[in-house]
């Protein structure tokens, strides 16, 4: 069998600039999705009632 080299290598400096890249998206995408705003404005006025109250 012949052995087959793996040419999709990329260096440590390009690994990390494209896990920064990553961390950003997923940085925005979390702000966007938990907004302390829109958290407000869903949640109810009372938030303590039940069904003992």
């Amino acid at each position: 069998m012949k052995e087959e080299k793996n040419t999709n290598k990329i260096t440590r400096k390009d690994a990390i600039k494209k896990m920064g890249k990553y961390a950003a998206l997923t940085a925005v995408g979390t702000f966007m999705i938990l907004n302390p705003q829109k958290a407000q404005a869903q949640s109810p006025p009372d938030p303590g009632g039940g069904l003992f109250d």
